[in-house]
């Protein structure tokens, strides 16, 4: 072998694992080939892979093409057809699958042994981008029939096995994926092609997506994505990938921003074939992000692209979401029923079971509407016997189906029964994801079952079902305690990164560009470990247990619970007093929603002083409570209120009818049951903290610990996270006077400002014990993001979730020295014996003229 030819030789073998010193070494060889055709030949094939390996396809092609043309010239004639089938892939990836199909095949007569063996594999690899699972999954087996009977190469295997095991994943075999995974990582290993392990990382993923383990999916893709970075090497189909995944846990924002990052990539690099995935990703989020119009667009081209390319299983996928869009649209055709009769068809063709069963819910919602009852009872009973085993997703929607069903033969309680037994499949899948982000999204999935259960029991008129319904629908994430991820200590210390961070920017300490840079980079970091975490061990009885009517009363006394829920757009109370439960109907939410922002709007401005909106907040006010309040019994006794949408927003001590009383709001009444019959150990210390950047912080703070004997103070240069933590685990009382900050990009940043940086929500999930009363004497310290299911994340549900029997905070800015008078008597009727609630109302109470007054809530028993 000529020097050139050995360079080219090793450049080929290095292109997927180094491919820059690959283009370095192939470079090199064509300079030295001095008309050696098959130096020259392998060299441009080289080439080729390297541009394979990031994504450079054009160039790719060009350099494939000429390594066949020399080749052939030569009478090479395995060369020409080992470069056909690297071309055959490249092909694939730019739509002509058709021709690639034909290089393949031209090449497959010249081969044999270990080559013929990669050759199949790459026609398997064809037929797997064209959803051809089955053929594809042959051709495998037949690729590794050929490597044995050649002797065996454990780089091919490796490759062959990689590849595999996503045809594997992709016909449920788990099991069988994961052992190829296992074999191709080890042969990776003993042939020194490490940079190749980030392929085997990735495709782990797709199966733990595949499988319903989201926690292990992320971790998975995040592995393969430091090992691309780390090679060097093109991610391909990983951004979609693990878009994919934060979609299925309803992350819509990221996921959407992902698919149109990769929308322009794949557009940019004309790789026509993964612009048809990242098309198809853009309309599924869009579908969930409430934009039909642009899921319709994408669907659409992609749609027009794969049938072009020849693919009919993803041209079946983007119809079937085409017709999610003019569902969700509002159409009710019978073109539109016949159109989607035929999707259900391709879909099933091509083996996309889970479209396929929702694309049959989404026919038979169609028939009904249209007066078709057989047809929608044919599609509701494939769906039903075909989904019940899978992932939860797939389970979810075969009882949907039988729930669907059972009302067509007007089994009005097969039905209720059919959407528990749905609703309990999304309880499990949630659980097990352990990240209270991730719960918190992912209680989206059944946000039809709980819909569809609520308006049967409406229509049965059993408050009771209404009130159990209602609590299915409220907040379900945060009865499950949050887990730590598996590396604690590499997060706590991202943190205090993230914390000096946030110091530099604010002191103006270096220079302000990097600083973002990496407090994004930072902030991503906390994030993805946070995820990581599974909590299906942690998972216990009280933290899904439904509190029934009987056991809310007795816990309630003299109180009254208010339950607010929303059904096609109108709001609805459930009022438990006296043990009598009973249901009103209100007005329409959105009325409410624009009053809430008008009385938000002029308590900000007149709590800084800015014009005259007194009368404006005070008229608002009564005529929030006209709608909400004023036509439930609510008799003279404590409230506690359990709101929903935007309700949470509400500053309720602000509405007459709340003034004067005790008022504790709550995510759900199964939160609010919990932490009022929690057990408690007598002791803990008073915490009081005192952050900087409020004037009137260290004063509250050590008027507090006057108050307090023994109290534990921090200010200064003390009240630093760390020290501030160690504290309040297992404290008493926890009073923090700082800076607020609520975070509508990532709520699990929102933050409270100490001396060395912000306490987020991540910092409080690190505690093991929270401490049972807090104060948060801060802006928008109350504030939560609002999810689908009343799903909230912010400060004060992140402790409520761990623990905190009672919280008081604020859910509007209010101005640095506002509050101090009124958290001073605050503590002064909570040292008398009052109760947080009940302290809160006598010191609203004392001080009516306070510009903070109605800003403070009292969250969790009150």
């Amino acid at each position: 072998m000529t020097g050139a030819l050995a360079k080219a030789v090793a450049a080929a073998d290095l292109a997927f694992t180094a491919p820059a010193k690959a283009r370095a070494l192939a470079g090199a060889a064509l300079a030295e080939a001095n008309g050696h055709a098959e130096a020259a030949a392998v060299a441009e094939h080289a080439l080729g892979l390297a541009g394979v390996s990031t994504g450079r396809l054009a160039d790719a092609e060009t350099r494939l093409r000429a390594a066949i043309r020399l080749a052939d010239r030569a009478g090479l004639r395995a060369r020409a057809a080992q470069t056909r089938g690297v071309l055959g892939y490249v092909l694939t990836l730019t739509g002509r699958t058709a021709e690639a199909l034909r290089e393949l095949d031209r090449a497959m007569p010249e081969l044999t042994g270990t080559a013929a063996a990669r050759l199949r594999m790459q026609r398997a690899v064809v037929l797997t981008e064209i959803s051809r699972f089955g053929a594809a999954a042959t051709e495998f087996a037949g690729a590794l029939d050929t490597l044995r009977a050649a002797g065996g190469d454990d780089l091919v295997e490796a490759t062959i096995r990689t590849n595999r095991s996503i045809v594997l994943a992709r016909l449920g075999d788990w099991r069988g994926a994961e052992e190829d995974l296992r074999r191709a990582e080890r042969g990776f290993a003993a042939t020194g092609h490490i940079g190749r392990t980030a392929m085997v990382w990735q495709n782990r993923g797709l199966a733990a997506t595949v499988r319903g383990d989201v926690p292990a999916a992320l971790a998975a893709y995040d592995e393969a994505a430091s090992r691309y970075e780390a090679a060097g090497t093109d991610p391909g189909l990983l951004p979609i990938e693990r878009a994919e995944t934060l979609l299925s846990v309803r992350l819509i924002a990221e996921a959407r921003e992902a698919a149109t990052a990769a929308v322009a990539a794949y557009a940019g690099r004309r790789n026509a074939v993964d612009l048809v995935q990242a098309r198809l990703l853009l309309a599924k989020v869009a579908l969930l992000d409430g934009d039909p119009a642009t899921a319709l667009r994408e669907a659409s081209l992609a749609r027009r692209s794969a049938a072009r390319q020849r693919r009919p299983g993803w041209a079946a996928l983007a119809g079937y979401l085409a017709l999610r869009a003019r569902r969700d649209s509002g159409l009710r055709t019978t073109a539109m029923l016949r159109s989607g009769q035929r999707t259900v068809a391709a879909l099933t063709d091509a083996g996309w079971v889970v479209a396929a069963l929702d694309a049959r819910l989404i026919v038979a919602s169609l028939a009904l509407a249209l007066g078709r009852p057989s047809v929608a009872e044919a599609e509701l009973t494939v769906v039903g016997r075909a989904g019940r085993d899978g992932p939860a997703e797939l389970r979810a929607r075969a009882w949907h189906a039988t729930a669907l069903l059972r009302l067509v033969h007007g089994d009005r309680r097969g039905a209720d029964a059919a959407v528990r037994a749905g609703v309990r499949v999304i309880d499990r899948f949630r659980a097990g994801l352990g990240a209270s982000e991730l719960r918190a999204h992912a209680s989206g999935h059944a946000s039809e079952l709980t819909g569809l259960g609520l308006r049967l029991a409406v229509e049965a008129g059993h408050p009771a079902a209404v009130l159990r319904w209602a609590e299915q629908r409220h907040a379900g994430a945060l009865r499950l305690r949050p887990a730590r991820p598996p590396d604690d200590e590499e997060l706590a210390a991202d943190l205090a990164a993230l914390r000096q961070t946030a110091v530099d920017l604010a002191t103006g300490t270096g220079d302000a560009r990097a600083l973002l840079r990496r407090q994004a980079r930072l902030e991503k970091a906390v994030r993805d470990r946070a995820r990581h975490a599974s909590a299906v061990s942690t998972v216990s009885t009280s933290d899904t247990h439904i509190p029934s009517r009987v056991e809310l009363a007795a816990a309630l006394g003299p109180a009254t619970l208010v339950e607010y829920l929303e059904l096609d757009g109108r709001l609805t109370a459930l009022v438990l007093t006296g043990g009598r439960l009973r249901r009103h109907e209100l007005g329409p939410a959105s009325e409410a929603a624009e009053r809430l922002d008008e009385l938000r709007f002029a308590l900000r401005r007149s709590a800084f002083g800015l014009g005259s909106f007194a009368r404006l907040a005070e008229r608002t006010a009564r005529r929030l409570d006209d709608l909400l309040l004023a036509p439930l019994p609510l008799g003279d006794g404590p409230l506690v209120i359990v709101p929903t949408g935007r309700l949470h927003e509400l500053p309720w001590p602000a509405l007459p009818g709340c003034r004067g009383r005790p008022v504790s709001l709550a995510p759900s009444a199964a939160l609010w049951h919990r932490a009022a019959t929690a057990s408690h150990a007598d002791g803990g210390d008073h915490v009081v903290v005192a952050g900087p950047g409020l004037p009137h912080a260290a004063a509250e703070a050590a008027a507090l610990a006057r108050r307090y004997p023994g109290a534990r103070r921090f200010t200064g240069r003390t009240a630093r996270v760390e020290p501030v933590l160690a504290a309040l685990d297992g404290a008493a009382l926890g009073h923090l006077a700082a800076h607020g900050v609520f975070r509508t990009d990532n709520p699990l940043f929102s933050a409270l400002r100490l001396a060395d940086g912000p306490l987020t929500v991540y910092d409080l999930e690190r505690l093991a014990r929270p401490p049972r009363q807090v104060v948060l004497s801060g802006c928008d310290s109350g504030r939560s993001a609002i999810h689908a299911g009343d799903e909230l994340l912010g400060l004060a549900s992140a402790l409520l979730a761990l623990g905190t029997t009672s919280l008081v905070a604020t859910v509007l800015p209010i101005p640095d020295d506002a509050g101090r008078a009124l958290m001073l008597r605050h503590h002064r009727h909570l040292a008398s014996g009052l109760t947080p609630a009940a302290a809160l109302a006598h010191a609203q109470s004392d001080l009516p003229d306070s510009p903070a007054a109605a800003s403070y809530v009292c969250y969790g028993a009150g």
